[in-house]
């Protein structure tokens, strides 16, 4: 038996987090296993470099580099065992985040992406990916209520307006595995959306 791989995406300040709770427990009422995991990170390399992508200042290259390391480990080492065993794979951020931070919003040519996720992954996508989208002037104000911020977070509202466009692209052109969610209705409209969708599975 063979899992599924579901993907959170969408802007610092999206809210995307906020709901994983809420879909752990939902799959787990069906009786599936839950593996819940993030990128940057998701296996001890993984987490080391995290700290090193959301901290350090570096090239944009050097930055995209280190998340598909990252992301190599976290596919061959969490992700796909989990899979194989019928588990359900519960990733905060994936591959879409790349095209959309480093891509859309640092300017990163995308056929270099392409390049290192045909290496990485090959044919390896997520079954689902949810996309949480706000407007840009809610994330930003909701980032300021939060905890101390990343070098990211603390970007400003252009770069935030890019990584946007960037997703609602990526969304257009997969239309088969996106689900775009108004992540500005309130809270308990947005978990009901989740749950839809994650029931139709």
């Amino acid at each position: 038996m063979t899992g599924k791989f579901i993907t959170l995406e969408g802007m610092d300040g999206a809210g995307k987090s906020t709901h994983i709770p809420h879909i752990i427990a939902l799959l787990q009422a069906q009786g599936h296993e839950v593996v819940s995991t993030r990128e940057p990170g998701g296996t001890d390399l993984g987490e080391r470099l995290r700290e090193l992508v959301l901290h350090e200042t570096m090239h944009v290259e050097t930055e995209t580099l280190l998340m598909f390391a990252a992301r190599k480990e976290h596919i061959e080492c969490v992700i796909k065992p989990a899979l194989a065993r019928g588990a359900y794979v519960l990733s905060d951020r994936f591959t879409d985040a790349t095209y959309a931070y480093q891509s859309g919003a640092k300017g990163l040519t995308a056929s270099k992406i392409e390049a290192l996720e045909q290496w990485v992954q090959g044919e390896f996508q997520p079954d689902l990916t949810l996309l949480f989208d706000v407007p840009v002037e809610v994330s930003v104000e909701r980032l300021r209520a939060t905890r101390s911020p990343d070098k990211f977070e603390r970007e400003n509202a252009e770069f935030f307006s890019r990584i946007r466009l960037a997703y609602l692209q990526r969304a257009s052109a997969n239309s088969n595995r996106f689900r775009v969610i108004d992540a500005n209705k309130p809270l308990d409209e947005v978990a009901k959306t989740v749950e839809s969708i994650i029931l139709s599975l």
